[in-house]
């Protein structure tokens, strides 16, 4: 026999986006509510029956009703492929009315996984959910795997949402799924959901990661698990798909004293035509002269219109100044005045590094400011 499936987690469906501003928020919410179509197509492609979802496909206990009821009415077009839906920590069974409204509103190609029962997927082929009762357990929910009874000879498939030995997305590591689950209790394959980058714990436990980014944190594509199994003992055969629209990025820009810092931080943007589905950190670190400092924060402002989003971090940029730097500031009068008093504080070895640093700091912004005027 083959059973292939796909393995995804953490749509979070409805996460508001606060942080950001503009149109933004609603284009990367819109992103997450593609991503059930993505993951349909998938299916059919690769001949998949099932979608399992481990955990979190609502961002919220109380998503909005249009979240809710739209994300349903997508699912319920791409039948006949099936969806599997378990609570996570975000959409835990505490939130009663939620998981009684999708009960009364859940299309039949829906399976809600709220119960720690085998759910049959296919002939010879059964599910072994660990829906999170609450947003923090406080055990490991998979446990009940080990004993669960099941048809001689069936595939054994786990599904959870949660932190391995403190591996958690949300940095609190207290719901610790034990890593050697599949092998306790004979699962074929243990479906992960939490950690939103897609990670291998071992042949048969793997996290999917989130198929649409939220965050800096894992500088990864948004992707899919196809996971095909041949039968109970076999390994499974697992290929990423990728399911993103946005790209999140933290670029590192290293500089030594005399290079060219824009060409650097160019060489280093992705191409024009994918800026606008780009969210990108610039962290510049090393040592630049005033004169390029100046020009590579032009150069940022200069490409933000391009991106959905651009944030650049100079704070670890020291500024390399001397005396012939400041003629540009000023030859003489009250600028030129603070630009050498700053100079003379940025060189004073009785200072501490901070306060060295910060009169260069305040030296590259009236430089900057002297620019500007001068255009």
């Amino acid at each position: 026999m083959t059973f292939r499936f796909i393995h995804s987690t953490d749509l979070h469906l409805g996460k508001r986006f606060g942080q950001f501003s503009g149109d933004l928020p609603g284009r990367l919410r819109e992103a997450r509510h593609a991503v059930i179509g993505k993951l349909a197509e998938h299916a059919r492609q690769n001949e998949a029956t099932t979608v399992l979802l481990a955990g979190d496909t609502f961002d919220s206990e109380t998503p909005a009703p249009e979240v809710r009821r739209q994300a349903l009415a997508e699912m319920r077009y791409h039948a006949p492929v099936r969806w599997i839906i378990l609570p996570g920590n975000h959409d835990s069974l505490q939130a009663a009315q939620l998981w009684s409204t999708l009960r009364t509103e859940a299309p039949e190609n829906v399976t809600l996984a709220v119960e720690a029962q085998p759910v049959d997927l296919a002939p010879g082929v059964q599910l072994l959910p660990a829906p999170c009762t609450t947003r923090r357990p406080g055990r490991d929910l998979t446990e009940w795997m080990d004993g669960a009874a099941t048809p001689e000879g069936s595939v054994r498939l786990g599904l959870a949402h949660g932190a391995v030995q403190s591996f958690s997305e949300d940095g609190h590591g207290l719901d610790v799924i034990a890593p050697d689950r599949a092998r306790r209790a004979g699962l074929s394959y243990l479906a992960l959901g939490d950690w939103h980058g897609g990670v291998e714990i071992d042949p048969r436990t793997r996290y999917s990661g989130t198929p649409e980014p939220d965050r800096f944190k894992h500088d990864r594509p948004g992707e899919a698990l196809l996971v095909s199994l041949e039968g109970p003992s076999a390994l499974p055969q697992v290929t990423a798909l990728p399911t993103g629209s946005f790209a999140w990025r933290t670029l590192a820009l290293e500089l030594l004293d005399g290079e060219d810092a824009v060409a650097r931080m160019e060489a280093m943007l992705p191409e024009a035509r994918l800026r606008r589905q780009s969210l990108v950190k610039v962290i510049a670190g090393g040592r630049a002269r005033l004169e390029g400092r100046t020009a590579l924060a032009a150069a940022i402002e200069h490409v933000r219109p391009d991106f959905a989003f651009l944030h650049f971090d100079d704070e670890g940029l020291a500024t390399e100044c001397e005396a012939e730097d400041l003629d540009a500031v000023d030859r003489a009068g009250a600028l030129r005045e603070a630009a050498d008093e700053l100079l003379a504080e940025a060189h004073d070895a009785g200072r501490s590094a901070q306060e060295r640093e910060i009169a260069r700091l305040a030296l590259a912004r009236l430089y900057a400011y002297a620019q500007a005027v001068g255009q």
